[in-house]
């Protein structure tokens, strides 16, 4: 078993002083003589003795920290806004948790109560729901809280959005306008509220141009993985010829890239076989074996306006919420073209 470290009282008593002469060295020096002070620190280094930095920061309420709690950490599009909101972090001087929720809601909870607990300056979530009672609760009990990638359902939080119905609308007045007669959407599950919106503005694509409902095709998937996407191309070339969608539009890139990796594999054309959409545009997008065409959300301002949101929330007294969104761009490749 490895050996307890040195804590203040065992300082205290090798430089022959009190726990309080001690705690004035650590936090308050200027109360202490230069004599002291130095006998003091003697001890310190004889001890090895490391400051608790997170029970100081428990007593006195004053974190230097800021927490995301990412949807799921493994999607290159959530790394993107975490990189966006540690650099407005790291140039107030203060560090960044990263949890992953893993598109858990019971994860997600357990995170914000251990955070809440901990009395980080505040959190950023990409929450499973926007409208659970632990996220609307933890305001009123002093935690201050931005939804990234979410709207705030009730305005009682600041947040970042994308408007995703449009990004729908791009991706589908995109494949309509190359001719395509048949589309399948391939995402899910709808509960997620940025898949809903997709498919909502896809299908709103579709009627505007005064298509058949029945021109878009729903595939439905249980996560936004490459193995998703790969296990939807597999039941989309399983389908009859005549009834075989001969475009796709991913509600994200990693499904996107499982598509095209079976396509591959199959020995298929894209886009001559399949044209391809997906959506985020992470950086894997146009290094694929086929540049992929994807509906382009801004991940890095996402992040670095929701930290500037919160550390206003947390420090300025006159701070109003503000619920920021931002518009999509289409940036066509290889996939379609």
């Amino acid at each position: 078993m490895a050996a307890r470290p040195a804590g203040i009282r065992e300082v205290a008593a090798l430089a022959g002083v009190s726990l309080g002469t001690v705690s004035n060295v650590l936090n308050r020096p200027e109360r202490v003589s230069e004599a002291t002070q130095l006998k003091v620190r003697a001890a310190m280094d004889e001890l090895a003795f490391v400051r608790n930095e997170g029970a100081r920061q428990l007593r006195m309420g004053d974190s230097r920290t800021l927490a995301y709690v990412a949807l799921d950490a493994g999607n290159p599009f959530f790394a993107d806004v975490t990189r966006g909101l540690e650099e407005v972090a790291e140039a107030a001087g203060l560090a960044v948790f990263l949890c992953n929720a893993g598109e858990s809601a019971d994860r997600e909870a357990s995170y914000l109560r251990l955070l809440e607990q901990q009395r980080v300056t505040g959190v950023l979530v990409t929450p499973v729901d926007s409208g659970s009672d632990l996220l609307r609760q933890l305001p009123a009990r002093g935690l201050p809280v931005v939804l990234v990638d979410r709207p705030s359902p009730d305005g009682r939080h600041c947040s970042v959005t994308v408007d995703d119905v449009g990004g729908g609308r791009l991706a589908l007045d995109h494949l309509l306008e190359l001719g395509h007669e048949r589309i399948a959407f391939v995402g899910g599950p709808m509960q997620v509220p940025q898949v809903a919106d997709r498919w909502h503005g896809a299908l709103a694509a579709v009627e505007d141009a005064g298509r058949d409902p029945s021109t878009l095709v729903h595939l439905a998937t249980e996560g936004l993985s490459v193995g998703q996407g790969r296990a939807a191309a597999e039941r989309l070339f399983g389908m009859p010829a005549k009834l075989r969608p001969s475009a796709v539009f991913c509600a994200n890139d990693l499904v996107a890239l499982g598509v095209l990796q079976r396509c591959t594999e199959l020995g298929l054309d894209v886009p001559g076989d399949l044209a391809i959409v997906g959506y985020d545009d992470i950086q894997f997008a146009a290094g694929a074996a086929v540049p992929l065409t994807s509906v382009r959300q801004p991940a890095k301002d996402l992040g670095r306006t929701a930290a500037r949101l919160l550390l206003s929330e947390a420090h300025d007294e006159d701070h109003t919420h503000e619920q920021v969104r931002y518009d999509p761009v289409l940036v066509v490749r290889g996939s379609t073209r």
